[in-house]
């Protein structure tokens, strides 16, 4: 299906892994986050605000290969031999 729709399949399997992984550190989900606050024991509310820059920066990250498609499909173009 997604073939059809017209993306690029190993740009999609990218951007699965990337709303996934922003889906498991953000609230309310936040699997990810109440596993650090079961090992170490810190207020869940230190766990978020510690989590705030690296949940901006896979924004931007997932931001930019929306924007610009050709970036993460760019290396394993070049591993694939035609």
């Amino acid at each position: 299906m997604v073939k059809a729709a017209g993306y690029d399949l190993v740009w999609f399997g990218i951007y699965l892994v990337m709303v996934s992984e922003l889906g498991q550190i953000t609230p309310p989900v936040g699997f990810n986050l109440f596993m650090i606050h079961n090992v170490t024991k810190q207020p869940i509310q230190y766990i978020i605000k510690s989590a705030l820059p690296f949940i901006m920066l896979l924004l931007l990250a997932t931001l930019i290969i929306v924007i610009f498609p050709e970036i993460p499909v760019w290396l394993p173009g070049k591993m694939i031999t035609k």
